[in-house]
C-alpha cells in the first residue's frame, strides 16, 4: 500500500516567490511524495498613513549621505568591479505564480520585533487545522513561537551560508569579499537559537571571487534540490528512521566562535572595496602577463610515488593544454590517454601519449574526437576488450566506446546514459557489482564541482545504471569530482577526488572507501594534496597509476611572451 503524501505548507512574503524558489517548487509538485496545501504569507498593511515623500525627507536628514554614500559605493561595486555576470538568474520575482493557484491561503498579522516574527494564537489555530506536514519557509524574518512546532515535522529552511563560521548575512557576500575558497549552505529544521537548526543538509561550493551576484546564483541554484530531495527520504523512509538519521548527522555538540555577520556600515564597506580593487587589478595584471597552461608530469616508480616533486614535466607548446591522464599497460608499453586543447577551438578532444619503461615518450596523438568536447578519458578492460569512457557533458550524455585498433581507433558503442549532465565517470568493480562515480548537475545554473552521484549495474556496459538511495553521496566541492581511477593499496580501495575550493581543479585528495554498498557510501580523506611543491604550478587535479607508472596533471603559470 503506497503511503499519502507529505503535506507542505509554505510561508512566503506575499503572493510572489523568486524564480530559484519557484523552480523547487515545481518539482515538490511534480513528485510523488508531496504536495502543497496551504500558503501562508502576511496581512497587507494599509497605507492610510503613508507618509509623504517631504515628510520621510525631513524625518530621515541624518540618514540621507549616509544612504547616498552607500549607492555610491554599490554603483562602484556593480560597475568597476563585479561588471559582467554570467550565472542564470535565480533572483527574478514571478507574481501569482499558476502553481499557488487553488490552494487554501491564511493571511496572518505577525508579532514583529526588531528582527523576528512570531505568530498570535488565533493564527495558529488556524494554521493546526490544515495538519501540515513541512513548512517551508521562503519569507517572514527570524521565526519564533509557536509557529516552529505547527507543523509534523517543523519549519526547513535554507541558511545561504556555513552556519559553523557564517552566521546572519548578507547571503554570498562575505565569502566573496574576504576570499574564502568555499561557500556553504544548510538545509535546517528552525528552532529558537538563530541559525543553528537541526542540519538536514549541507554542502559547499567554491567561492566566485569576481561577483557577489553569481557566487548567490550558484548556491541558489544547487540549493533548491535539498528539500525535494531530503522530502523524498522522509516519504520513502518513513519518520522513524529519518529523524534517526537526521539525529545521528546532529549528535555532535556545535559552538560557534565567529562574529554574527551582519551588513557591513559604510566605513568597512569601502575598506572591503579596496582590497577587492587590489585583488583585481593584481588579477587582471597577473593575467596580461601570464598563461595558466595544464601540463603533465610522471614518475616511474615501483612503490607507490609519493613525492610529487621527484616528478619529471611535460610540457605542451603554448597554444594548447593537456590534462586528465588515464593510463593503460600493453607490450611493455605505457599509453597514457589525456584530453587535448587547442586555445583556439576551446573543444578538447582525446590523445595518447606511448611512453616506454624506461620514460621515453612519443608527441600526443590524436585518437578520439567529436563536434563536442571531449576530455577525462576514463579507459578499462572488461572481458578482453579496452573501452572507453570520455567526458562528453556538452553533448549531455556518457558516452561508452570500444577499440577497434589500438591505440588509435574508437568505435561508439552505446549511451550509458542520456539526458543528463555528467561529469568525469569513473567505473569500478567492487563486491559482484559495478560502479559508476560521476559529478551531476541537476538543475541548470548550478555548479559541476560539487555533488558526487553513485550508480550500479551487474555489468559497465550496461544502459541501466540504478542511481543509489543516497544520492548525491557527495556534496562538497573539496572532494566531490573525480581525479582518475579508484587504486587499491595495501588491501584497501582509494578514490582520488578533486579539491575546487576557489579554483577548478586547485587539488587532489585521496579518500578511502570505508563503505560502498546499496545502502551507504562512506569515504575517509587520508591525504589532500596541493601544488606547493614548485612556486610556478597553481593547481593539480588527476592522479593515475598504472603498474609502475605514475602521471598528474598540474597548471602550470608561464609567460605568454618569451
Amino acid at each position: 500500500m503506497s503511503q499519502p503524501k507529505l503535506k507542505i505548507g509554505l510561508l512566503l512574503d506575499g503572493d510572489f516567490v523568486s524564480s530559484w524558489a519557484l523552480e523547487m517548487l515545481e518539482i515538490i509538485r511534480a513528485s510523488n511524495h508531496s504536495e502543497i496545501i496551504l500558503l501562508i504569507m502576511p496581512r497587507p498593511r494599509g497605507s492610510a498613513n503613508k507618509k509623504s515623500l517631504f515628510r520621510k525627507l525631513v524625518d530621515n536628514l541624518d540618514g540621507i549621505g549616509s544612504t547616498v554614500t552607500r549607492r555610491l559605493l554599490d554603483w562602484y561595486y556593480r560597475k568597476l568591479l563585479e561588471r559582467q555576470t554570467y550565472g542564470r538568474h535565480s533572483e527574478l520575482v514571478v507574481q501569482s505564480p499558476e502553481i499557488f493557484k487553488g490552494i487554501a491561503t491564511i493571511l496572518v498579522d505577525p508579532i514583529q520585533t526588531k528582527w523576528s516574527d512570531s505568530f498570535g494564537e488565533a493564527d495558529l489555530r488556524d494554521i493546526r487545522t490544515h495538519q501540515v506536514d513541512v513548512f517551508i519557509r521562503l519569507g517572514f524574518r527570524i521565526l519564533r513561537g509557536g509557529i516552529l512546532g505547527a507543523a509534523r515535522y517543523g519549519v526547513w529552511s535554507y541558511h545561504h551560508g556555513d552556519n559553523l563560521i557564517n552566521r546572519g548575512g548578507p547571503a554570498g557576500f562575505w565569502e566573496v569579499m574576504e576570499s574564502w575558497p568555499e561557500t556553504g549552505s544548510v538545509l535546517q529544521i528552525l528552532t529558537e537559537d538563530l541559525d543553528n537548526g537541526k542540519i538536514l543538509s549541507r554542502t559547499y561550493s567554491s567561492t566566485n571571487f569576481s561577483s557577489v551576484l553569481d557566487n548567490r546564483r550558484n548556491y541558489f541554484w544547487k540549493t533548491l534540490s535539498l528539500i525535494p530531495r531530503k522530502l523524498s527520504e522522509l516519504h520513502k523512509f518513513g519518520a522513524s528512521e529519518f529523524f534517526k538519521r537526521v539525529d545521528e548527522q546532529n549528535s555532535a555538540p556545535v559552538l560557534y566562535s565567529h562574529k554574527l555577520y551582519t551588513n557591513p556600515d559604510n566605513k568597512e564597506y569601502a575598506l572591503l572595496l579596496i582590497r577587492k580593487t587590489l585583488q583585481k587589478f593584481k588579477e587582471v595584471h597577473r593575467n596580461k602577463l601570464y598563461l595558466d597552461q595544464w601540463i603533465l608530469l610522471y614518475d616511474i616508480r615501483k612503490s607507490l610515488s609519493s613525492s610529487l616533486w621527484r616528478y619529471k614535466r611535460i610540457v605542451p607548446p603554448k597554444d594548447r593544454f593537456w590534462a586528465d591522464p588515464h593510463i593503460i599497460e600493453r607490450d611493455d608499453f605505457y599509453y597514457i590517454f589525456i584530453e587535448e586543447l587547442l586555445y583556439k577551438d576551446n573543444k578538447g578532444h582525446i590523445s595518447v601519449i606511448k611512453m616506454g619503461k624506461d620514460g621515453v615518450y612519443t608527441p600526443p596523438q590524436k585518437v578520439l574526437e567529436r563536434p563536442y568536447h571531449l576530455s577525462y578519458p576514463f579507459v578499462f578492460d572488461f572481458d578482453g576488450e579496452l573501452y572507453m569512457i570520455p567526458e562528453t557533458a556538452q553533448n549531455k550524455t556518457i558516452e561508452l566506446y570500444r577499440c577497434v585498433d589500438f591505440p588509435g581507433r574508437w568505435e561508439f558503442v552505446h549511451c550509458l546514459m542520456e539526458g543528463v549532465r555528467a561529469y568525469d565517470a569513473t567505473v569500478q568493480f567492487h563486491n559482484g557489482k559495478w560502479w559508476l562515480f560521476t559529478n551531476m548537475v541537476e538543475v541548470s545554473g548550478a555548479s559541476s564541482w560539487d555533488e558526487l552521484f553513485l550508480f550500479s549495474a551487474d555489468n559497465p556496459l550496461s544502459q541501466t545504471w540504478v542511481p543509489h538511495d543516497n544520492n548525491p553521496i557527495i556534496s562538497d566541492c573539496k572532494q566531490a569530482r573525480p581525479a582518475g581511477r579508484l587504486i587499491e593499496y595495501n588491501g584497501h580501495l582509494y578514490r582520488p577526488s578533486q579539491n575546487c575550493a576557489g579554483k577548478y581543479g586547485f587539488g587532489f585528495n585521496l579518500a578511502k572507501v570505508v563503505r560502498l554498498d546499496d545502502q551507504a557510501y562512506a569515504e575517509e580523506v587520508v591525504t589532500r594534496v596541493t601544488p606547493n611543491w614548485s612556486h610556478d604550478l597553481v593547481a593539480t587535479h588527476t592522479f593515475s597509476r598504472c603498474g609502475d607508472l605514475h602521471v598528474i596533471d598540474a597548471q602550470l603559470r608561464r609567460r605568454r611572451h618569451g
